[in-house]
């Protein structure tokens, strides 16, 4: 509740007067509650029961897909203000969740009770265009990223991984093995050691243990 986070809760009440009427800000403040997830740790579990909607306040979580062999399928990322149209949708059909999602740096997220979904869209303009415009975002980014394994060799796959992990992170520096790169990007350690050292080579990237700095 609002009282248990009297340092946050400013900044929190700022961003949603950016996104939302009053009426609604006073709403997701009183019937919503705060969540601080480390870098590492799980948002949503493969199967997970969703009975909040999570929105990210700061911070980046990484939305995937895997299989029961741990190959991994990168689907998007949420940054500040986003929400997972993948949670929508499993929070509207009162369904599992059929994503993982990972935070990659430590995040706030606001979570928001299952009942206030369906509500809000009927009573408030300015959470019915944030909900269709979520849909339509991860749409757009779902499209890009079969694309990107549809035609993209595996040269341009990784470099373009490791562009939107800068852009997501705001570092140049990337704290992954290859073998974790390679679960990511669903190939093997050795193509991605011997890609990584082509982009090397071509002045792209600077290789050290266990991280790579974007040039």
């Amino acid at each position: 509740m609002i009282e248990d986070y009297p340092i946050v809760i400013e900044n929190v009440k700022k961003e949603f007067d950016l996104l939302f009427e009053p009426g609604l800000v006073k709403e997701l403040l009183e019937v919503g509650h705060l969540k601080k997830i480390k870098a590492g740790q799980v948002m949503l579990e493969l199967g997970q029961r969703v009975s909040s909607m999570p929105i990210v306040i700061s911070g980046t979580v990484r939305i995937f897909r895997d299989d029961d062999e741990g190959n991994e399928l990168f689907l998007y990322y949420l940054n500040k203000n986003d929400v997972c149209a993948m949670s929508l949708t499993c929070c509207i059909k009162n369904r599992p969740s059929e994503v993982r999602a990972i935070v990659e740096t430590d995040s706030d997220i606001w979570m928001v009770p299952l009942p206030m979904m369906e509500e809000w869209i009927t009573k408030y303009a300015s959470w019915r265009a944030y909900v269709f415009d979520s849909y339509n975002h991860r749409f757009e980014e779902l499209l890009e990223s079969i694309n990107s394994i549809a035609f993209m060799k595996m040269d341009q796959r990784l470099l373009k991984y490791l562009l939107d992990k800068q852009q997501n992170s705001g570092s140049f520096i990337i704290n992954e093995t290859h073998q974790e790169i390679a679960k990511a990007l669903n190939t093997s350690r050795v193509v991605v050691s011997r890609l990584l050292k082509q982009l090397e080579r071509e002045e792209k990237i600077e290789l050290h243990r266990n991280r790579i700095e974007i040039l």
